[in-house]
């Protein structure tokens, strides 16, 4: 056994990902050792069994200096590892908390929320409190317990900065039933966002996997070991004064970041984003992107049901600011 060095942990949440990083040096003057065997060694509170750490390589969240290495590899001193880590759910429960919330329907089987901007969805390591299950769990005390102890009733979930509808369940029934709507894609979630140029063609689909970015793991990117991400857009109104394009968007897939890094990915980033954006925030708090509209069955009666909500002020104030106010006409008339 090498003797423990410290590394460096930082949180990584961010609504859609409950992730730990650490990074560590092998000291110099120790065996080289198979790269699992390393990673409990180096990180024994993060890495408690060789079969969590084959995991984390197998998912390309364990690297040797930059690089994705097998299990067996021998691992020399001197070398820089890095791992990401997922949160172990088990650590802690969510504790209600008497935190507005603006409820948009709710029923025995159902709520839909309209989440602000800043709120993290469930909590996770560096965000156990202040979530929208927090806050859920002091509205109603009936949440299904399907997602577990952590995400009670979460369905589906968006960005902490990214605004907007999200479908809780109440029950397990409902939860398993508005699940397999979103597998096979009867639940439309759609969205609002601001991007920067001039989007063309003015309709298209990015088709692109997902993966996390091999330059810089805190960050999601287009990467060929990706899984499969699908979005669909529409241009609904572009200005060629602000150089600013406003998009109906729907998703076939809910890959973490998937429409910021996807925008991205085709050279019009969402405006606001300071992740994957410009540096210009365009006077927004954060991205301009809004889950506007959600279509779903419900699932105890059956019945087809949409809801609506508009972006918030510092998004609203944009879509006037840049004159593309006139594409919210044609986004009633899109067939999504």
């Amino acid at each position: 056994m090498i003797d423990t060095v410290t590394y460096q942990a930082e949180n990584l949440y961010e609504d859609g990902d409950d992730f730990e990083t650490a990074e560590a040096v092998v000291p110099e003057g120790a065996a080289s050792r198979r790269f699992d065997t390393l990673l409990c060694e180096l990180f024994p509170e993060l890495i408690v069994s060789r079969s969590r750490a084959q995991k984390l390589i197998e998912d390309g969240n364990a690297l040797a200096g930059g690089k994705r290495v097998k299990a067996g590899t021998g691992i020399k001193p001197g070398s820089v590892i890095t791992v990401i880590v997922p949160a172990e759910a088990e650590e802690w429960t969510a504790e209600p908390e008497n935190i507005p919330i603006d409820v948009i329907y709710e029923d025995s089987d159902l709520i839909v929320v309209n989440k602000p901007r800043g709120m993290v969805v469930h909590p996770a390591a560096g965000n156990r409190s202040g979530t929208l299950v927090n806050a859920l769990l002091y509205h109603c005390s009936d949440l299904s317990g399907v997602g577990g102890v952590l995400r009670p009733g979460i369905v589906h979930r968006i960005d902490k900065d990214t605004t907007g509808l999200l479908a809780v369940a109440k029950n397990d029934r409902a939860h398993l039933a508005l699940s397999a709507q979103l597998k096979d894609r009867t639940m439309h979630r759609i969205y609002l966002a601001v991007a920067e140029g001039i989007v063309r063609p003015e309709e298209g689909t990015i088709d692109a996997p997902i993966g996390r970015s091999p330059k810089d793991r805190k960050k999601m990117a287009v990467v060929a070991s990706g899984r499969r991400a699908v979005t669909r857009y529409k241009v609904l109104c572009a200005d060629s004064s602000s150089r600013l394009s406003l998009l109906g968007l729907s998703l076939d897939t809910g890959r973490t970041h998937q429409i910021r890094v996807h925008l991205k990915h085709i050279g019009h980033p969402v405006s606001g984003d300071p992740v994957y954006g410009i540096k210009n925030m365009r006077g927004m708090a954060g991205q301009a992107l809004h889950a506007v509209t959600l279509i779903l069955t419900h699932p105890g009666t059956g019945e087809k049901m949409r809801f609506d909500c508009p972006p918030p002020d510092d998004m609203e104030e944009l879509i006037v600011r840049a004159g593309l106010r006139a594409g919210e006409e044609l986004f009633n008339k899109c067939d999504w």
